[in-house]
């Protein structure tokens, strides 16, 4: 496990920020590190795979206004087989295998509620496997992951005990 410590989470909590800040202007923000050691500390977390710089698409700029969450209740013997078949989806942004009520939960986005609709009934239903699923829309979305910031207590050296909320 990589173990973090105060500045790195500083460093990638300034990158969610803006992921095209430069080294100089994140030394600058924390004060006490080189422009140098900020690049080897990227560098590091990204080779050890830690962090990855990206960029970050909001499907409403493409007309894709309509979020929905789909659960699927699937064959136990079809279940990755499932979830792999709808990764290659390109209206489906999220994919992820559960233990519970519901085997798979994927996010969809399209252009309107129809073609949600369609996606669900005509698609998702028919793969060979899928017995049961509930869809809901999504109207607002409050935070995503990109927008979750590292809490100080995930670092090696913290004395506190892990946040449960931001209050």
């Amino acid at each position: 496990m990589y173990e973090f410590d105060k500045i790195d989470i500083r460093i990638v909590n300034l990158l969610l920020e803006d992921g095209r800040m430069s080294a100089s202007e994140i030394a600058r923000r924390i004060g006490d590190i080189s422009e140098r050691a900020v690049r080897y500390r990227i560098d590091r977390m990204v080779e050890d795979g830690v962090i990855q710089i990206t960029a970050v698409v909001k499907p409403e700029a493409f007309g894709l206004t309509i979020k929905a969450d789909i659960w699927l209740e699937v064959e136990s013997d079809r279940i990755m087989e499932v979830a792999k078949k709808l990764a290659t989806f390109d209206s489906v942004t999220y994919v992820a295998c559960g233990i519970g009520q519901n085997d798979i939960s994927i996010q969809v986005v399209s252009k309107d509620t129809a073609e949600v609709y369609h996606f669900v009934t005509e698609v998702v239903r028919k793969i060979p496997g899928v017995r049961k699923t509930t869809t809901s829309i999504v109207p607002v979305i409050l935070k995503d992951v990109y927008q979750w910031r590292v809490p100080e207590s995930a670092t090696k050296d913290s004395n506190t005990e892990p946040l449960t909320s931001s209050d």
